[in-house]
């Protein structure tokens, strides 16, 4: 019996054909050939096709891609999956020994989603910037001409985070408000007490209370609550949330983070690095990914002490409520002292993965917590006091703290005067811009996207010029804010979460045979078409929108070259019926026959036959 074993690559891409845009058309591109002449070969020869790809639904769908080479030779072959999530031997001989089915439906999941992102992204792309890249002068680009202004239905929704939320900053009004600040000292330390009130706007008001404390400055305490507090170690490691962390601890970005996770999940030191699960199953042997750490110098005592039983140390880590039933939460598979060959972000995720899964199997932190209240003159203060006791996972886990600081002793009953009390003013201020961080949670909280691709959306805002980096945090450019605002002022929400949200929730409902394929796709083509003609019919509302920003040109605008071009008229168009059809001189010199009113009035890119006609 003779196995085939294929690994980590796809075969075949989309393709298509803009003249019949009812069809998709799907082959192997040129570079993939070889490998299709490989699979062909070693297919003949084979009894069995066992597929080892990644255990998602990505690697599911070009598993299937896989197959469809290899039946096409031999269509007897016995075929099977083998399921991994580390490049470890003890997981792969596991896989070998544990090999199941392919899974179709979450082959077809992915055909879906593809499918829809093609057709949604072609149609609008196209839209954009045959309709807006000759009527504007962008001054960011040197070649106007040859800008694509890209549109897709994960993208957008991502650019409208970035921008809602430079909106409210700009929206944001500075408003003064006033607060009493009180504090105490004594030869155990410093109580701030901070005023139950907050703050209030008006300050003649808030000078009269503050002058009733000032002539009354006696405080009294009224409450004194002192109990244990536990601080809970992070739930285990999924995608996003390591995003989100790399991000906020090392400044990395999403797309950096999933590259160097990607080395090391290749070279075996960590499990597979795409996974939307923080729960580890029950079949988990979570000491012996412990006992790989002991020799660690810097950590190394720490996993020692939490395989001692007497230490108490060890706790089983709760769950975060997700499974994608596919791979576990991101663990070490592999002790590294730091191979010599890594670079600085290399050692640092690594740490971080490390470091992560050590606090998740540990004992929360527990700390004493004092709430003192006291009465000054009928206003009510509160300061807070905490001491660490114990800091049990917060020894390992360096990126977290729990801040606190000890205050004096007091009281029920026990009257002081305060060290100073004094009236302050501040001004509010707007929510900060989004970090990459904060745009990733935004992504994951509305369902944009995938574990998989949620940094590739982010990196595709700063690559189209839709948004700047400006240090951690997100701005829209100029382009960016014009092309929400058009399409806003529509009134067709393209811009928001909730259209791609509900597309991923069908997607899901594909992958576990809840909705069929066909429909979901009909469904979701249907409602974004309904957008689509809107937009074409309210095109001005773009124009209007990016004349705020930008230029206009003396170019034609809402077509390309073959506008510029003599037209001499032919007959109406027998698609579109409202434009005429006329000959253009294409600019290799080449006639053509082509509606007056492409690319709006005719073109139609989710299912309709295109417009243009070669002569």
């Amino acid at each position: 019996m003779v196995f085939v074993f294929v690994i980590l690559f796809t075969v075949k891409v989309f393709e298509v054909n803009y003249h019949l845009m009812n069809l998709i058309l799907v082959y192997v591109i040129k570079d993939k050939l070889d490998i299709r002449k490989t699979l062909e070969e070693e297919a003949r020869k084979c009894q069995w096709l066992v597929l080892w790809l990644d255990c998602d639904r990505e690697g599911e769908n070009i598993a299937y891609e896989v197959v469809e080479v290899c039946l096409n030779v031999n269509s007897r072959l016995n075929i099977w999956r083998a399921r991994f999530s580390s490049l470890i031997d003890r997981e792969i001989h596991q896989a070998a020994q544990q090999l199941a089915r392919p899974n179709q439906l979450f082959s077809e999941a992915v055909d879906v989603r593809q499918e829809i992102d093609l057709r949604i992204g072609a149609s609008f792309t196209r839209f954009q910037t045959m309709l807006l890249k000759d009527a504007f002068d962008f001054n960011f680009s040197t070649d106007g001409r040859n800008l694509i202004l890209s549109y897709g239905p994960c993208q957008f929704p991502t650019l409208g985070f970035v921008v809602e939320r430079y909106w409210e900053i700009q929206a944001h009004e500075p408003e003064e408000f006033w607060k009493i600040q009180c504090s105490h000292t004594t030869d155990e330390g410093t109580a701030n007490f901070n005023w139950m009130r907050g703050h209030l706007f008006d300050y003649t008001c808030a000078v009269l209370l503050y002058e009733m404390c000032v002539e009354e400055p006696t405080a009294t305490v009224t409450k004194v609550k002192k109990q244990e507090k536990l601080k809970y170690p992070p739930h285990p490691l999924n995608t996003i949330e390591l995003e989100k962390r790399a991000s906020r601890y090392f400044r990395m970005s999403s797309e950096q983070t999933m590259k160097i996770a990607e080395d090391l999940y290749q070279s075996g030191f960590i499990s597979y690095p795409r996974t939307e699960t923080d729960s580890f199953s029950t079949r988990t042997d979570l000491h012996i990914l412990v006992q790989e750490q002991q020799e660690h110098p810097v950590w190394g005592p720490y996993a020692q002490r939490l395989l001692d039983p007497s230490s108490g140390l060890w706790r089983n880590p709760s769950g975060g409520g997700h499974d994608d039933k596919a791979h576990p939460p991101i663990h070490p598979t592999k002790f590294s002292a730091g191979e010599s060959r890594w670079s600085e972000d290399h050692k640092k995720l690594y740490e971080l993965v490390v470091r992560h899964y050590l606090a998740c199997v540990s004992q929360p932190a527990v700390g004493a917590e004092t709430t003192v209240e006291i009465d000054i003159a009928g206003e009510m203060f509160s300061a807070l006091g905490r001491t660490i006791v114990a800091k049990n996972y917060l020894e390992v886990y360096r990126f977290e703290s729990w801040g606190g600081s000890l205050i004096p002793n007091y009281t029920f009953g026990q009257q002081f005067t305060p060290t100073s009390l004094t009236l302050e003013s501040g001004i509010t201020r707007p929510p900060p811009l989004l970090s990459e961080s904060d745009l990733l949670d935004c992504m994951d909280k509305a369902g944009i996207g995938t574990d998989a691709t949620m940094h590739d959306h982010i990196k595709k805002l700063t690559d189209r010029f839709y948004a700047i980096k400006e240090g951690s945090h997100f701005k829209p450019t100029n382009l960016g804010e014009a092309l929400v605002m058009g399409y806003d002022d529509m009134g067709y929400e393209l811009w928001k979460p909730y259209l791609r949200s509900m597309m991923e929730e069908d997607m899901k409902a594909v992958s576990i045979g809840n909705k069929r394929k066909d429909d979901v796709l009909a469904t979701c083509l249907q409602q974004m078409k309904a957008c689509f003609l809107d937009a074409r019919v309210n095109k001005t509302k773009l124009f209007q929108a990016l004349e705020i920003f930008f230029d206009r040109t003396n170019r034609t605008t809402g077509g390309d070259d073959q506008h510029n071009h003599a037209q001499q008229l032919v007959r109406k168009c027998d698609v579109c019926h409202d434009s005429d059809l006329v000959l253009r001189k294409k600019p290799d010199g080449k006639f053509m026959i082509g509606c007056s009113g492409y690319p709006q009035a005719s073109v139609w890119f989710f299912g309709a036959v295109f417009c243009l006609k070669d002569t």
